[in-house]
């Protein structure tokens, strides 16, 4: 759940002046996009085919899944391009390892879920001339008190590796009991500091951010970056292509739409997904929400007043019963507000 986290630290880049929402960042980020838009695979030859893009890539296509990226385990040629050249799916140390990708369609024309919260969180590096560790410790941990509770890099800090949790397997069928997998490395080898991916954070640490951002707590940013960043981002080709994305498979409904009806329009801030309509019992319209791989999911109802997460350390990704757990727990909290209100 780290692309929360980073795109309240890149606003906070974009209040400084150091960072533009819509400039091309190719000057700070000269390989992004270098392969052009992947448009088919060969599999006779085993090679992909290409078109050159011309468009530039904003950061605020990067923070709103518009940019042309996708994860190469997501998309089919994205994964055939990779073995084609002999590569794991978003292996590798550095952000530029697992992201120098293919585009998969022209920057600013549709949806895909992918790595822009990492090619944002590189951005700001360059742009700062710092980590996003170090940024983030001084500009939000720090000020809401949570250094203790929150970092890229916590096996190296005395005060947090001894609290590290293991992650936790289903079978291969989904079917518990699960098993400890305390091998499974949920980086695949990364050591950036990855905007997308990379954070660990405690439950205590994760919703103190989560209650700052819900009642804009001015340490952190300016009122009229929680509007930014709460704002709808995507026009209305880029919101069907994102509903349709979501819709496209009951794997991307669970796992993209976090299990909430394909009938409940949805869109994108840089927050998260938003809730166009509310889900009844659950949570009201504008709700804003996101999850994280091993099944942990946060939501912020900005018309209830409430915010909450559940962490989970189990795999598979976004596993349909943890899913329903989740939902079980939104509504109660919801219900809880609720009653109080009446």
């Amino acid at each position: 759940m780290s692309k929360l986290v980073t795109s309240v630290a890149v606003l906070q880049a974009v209040e400084d002046g150091i960072l533009d929402l819509d400039a091309d960042v190719k000057p700070l980020l000269p390989r992004i996009g270098e392969y052009g838009i992947i448009s088919g695979f060969d599999d006779d030859s085993n090679s992909a085919q290409f078109t050159a893009n011309s468009q530039p890539i904003s950061l605020r296509m990067l923070l709103s899944h518009t940019s042309g990226h996708e994860y190469d385990w997501l998309n089919p040629l994205l994964g055939k391009w990779r073995a084609s050249r002999n590569e794991e799916p978003w292996t590798g140390p550095t952000v530029e390892h697992k992201s120098v990708l293919p585009l998969v369609f022209e920057p600013g024309t549709s949806f895909a879920y992918g790595a822009g919260h990492d090619w944002a969180g590189k951005l700001l590096e360059v742009a700062a001339n710092t980590t996003l560790e170090k940024f983030m410790h001084e500009r939000i941990w720090i000020p809401l008190g949570i250094e203790d509770e929150i970092s890229f890099h916590p096996e190296t800090k005395e005060g947090m590796k001894a609290r590290m949790a293991h992650l936790s397997s289903l079978n291969e069928k989904g079917e518990p009991p699960a098993v400890d997998a305390p091998t499974f490395d949920i980086l695949f080898g990364g050591t950036d500091c990855l905007g997308g991916a990379g954070l660990f954070a405690s439950q205590k640490g994760y919703q103190s951010l989560l209650s700052a951002v819900l009642r804009r707590d001015p340490k952190i940013l300016k009122p009229e970056s929680y509007t930014e960043l709460f704002r709808p981002q995507l026009d209305e080709k880029c919101e069907q292509a994102f509903n349709d994305y979501v819709a496209l498979s009951p794997a991307h409904t669970m796992f993209l739409g976090l299990g909430i009806p394909t009938t409940v329009r949805k869109t994108w801030c840089f927050a998260g997904m938003v809730a166009k309509q509310g889900q009844e019992g659950r949570f009201r319209p504008g709700t804003t929400l996101w999850a994280g791989v091993p099944c942990a999911v946060w939501f912020i109802d900005h018309e209830a007043g409430i915010c909450g997460t559940a962490m989970c350390q189990i795999l598979p990704p976004m596993h349909p019963a943890v899913v329903a757990l989740h939902e079980k727990f939104q509504s109660a909290v919801f219900a809880e507000v609720s009653s109080k209100a009446k």
